[in-house]
């Protein structure tokens, strides 16, 4: 639903968002079901980094195994034992908390001081390993997730399943960011919403009193809170980007103007003046050696050389447009626009069945499967099923 002024009220910023389930999907939405994340050890993620320890320096870095708990409640409880200031301790993804997780720590801590860490552990909390290494654990740093995920008492035949399961190793999966990112009920969304709007209008009525201490009101007191939130806003407008270009049967072909990733980095690139798209490409973006990317949109960099256009850049502006306080407020606050792939296709992607504890004859699905980072594991389930809580509430 689009906006209707950059300055709308907070009061009806909830009616402008829409949840996952509206989202397009690559292969129709899917008529099967499974309960998912009925006990904890049925969602296994264990996180592997994209570089070697040096074994020495200033920095602990832990293996930590955690069971239904944040990572940041982890790096908070790792502050509060050791003293060591949260800023003096890095983690490189947020791990879902209703699950069993392997995933590093880093915390600035003098050699020697390694017991203390043994006060952290608890039933929900173990280290399984110690290293040290010259530099802190920074965002993103590890080059993928494993999961293990167990889906019970599957509604559907096992054909179906196993047919949508090869659609997925074979065409990849929208790299829709996960729920997790927009907090529940969508708060995350109403908040950043209610912040832009107020200092926007500022812009408008600079010398209103109550503009001001509304705005002032509205902005998140955590620095961390307001990094949240910047991310929620990004993450939704790039969905929709996304959900458009799947409607229009493009998402995951090459148009004019589109800027490529080279499948497993950060680097980005574009056709050079004059140059076609061929079978070579087309080949290298069927292999998933390169992706069409989508904005995480904001100000664009002049120095930045790789800027959608033409027929690409008009369909990411026309959905943007619809969100135009977010976008505004994107560009206020001076975050760069960046790239994001459209899809990801799962490594090593296998599958079990197992006989389910019900006693009508459903059964349980065991996934094994690797993905990239920033690909979401229930951005693939999605694809798969409805997935609803052991309460029987949808989850997808």
């Amino acid at each position: 639903m689009p906006e209707s002024s950059p300055n709308q009220p907070a009061s009806s910023a909830a009616a402008i968002f829409s949840g996952l389930d509206t989202l397009a999907f690559a292969n129709g939405k899917p008529r099967l079901a499974a309960t998912f994340k009925q006990e904890f050890t049925d969602f296994r993620v264990e996180e592997q980094l994209s570089f070697k320890f040096t074994e020495k320096g200033e920095h602990a870095y832990l293996w930590v195994e955690k069971i239904d708990r944040s990572t940041v409640d982890v790096a908070k409880k790792l502050s509060e034992v050791t003293g060591v200031h949260g800023s003096d301790i890095g983690y490189s993804g947020m791990k879902d908390r209703r699950a069993e997780t392997r995933q590093w720590f880093s915390i600035k801590l003098p050699a020697g001081r390694e017991p203390e860490l043994t006060a952290c552990e608890s039933d929900s909390l173990r280290i399984v390993e110690t290293h040290r290494n010259s530099r802190k654990l920074k965002i993103g740093s590890h080059r993928s997730n494993h999961f293990r995920v167990l889906l019970r008492d599957c509604d559907g035949s096992r054909d179906e399943f196993e047919q949508r399961l090869a659609q997925i190793e074979a065409g990849g999966v929208p790299n829709y960011f996960g729920s997790q990112r927009f907090g529940r009920g969508l708060s995350n969304l109403t908040q950043v919403q209610a912040w832009m709007s107020a200092e926007l209008a500022i812009g408008l009525d600079a010398n209103s009193k109550s503009v001001i201490d509304a705005a002032a009101a509205a902005i998140p007191k955590q620095r961390f809170k307001r990094s949240m939130l910047f991310s929620a806003a990004r993450s939704y407008l790039f969905n929709q980007i996304l959900s458009r270009r799947l409607e229009l049967g493009n998402w995951n072909g090459y148009i004019a103007g589109d800027v490529l990733n080279l499948a497993g980095t950060d680097r980005s690139f574009a056709l050079e003046t004059g140059v076609e798209w061929d079978s070579i490409l087309q080949q290298r973006l069927e292999n998933f050696d390169i992706h069409i990317t989508g904005p995480l949109p904001g100000e664009i960099d002049p120095k930045d050389k790789y800027v959608s256009y033409g027929e690409a850049a008009d369909i990411e502006e026309a959905v943007c447009e619809q969100f135009n306080t977010l976008l505004a407020g994107l560009r206020h606050f001076g975050l760069k626009t960046a790239r994001r792939p459209l899809s990801f296709r799962p490594s090593d992607l296998t599958w079990e069945w197992q006989k389910s504890e019900q006693a009508d004859g459903a059964s349980d699905l065991l996934l094994d499967f690797s993905l990239g980072k920033g690909a979401y594991a229930t951005s693939l389930l999605r694809e798969l099923c409805v997935t609803r809580s052991p309460d029987g509430k949808i989850t997808s």
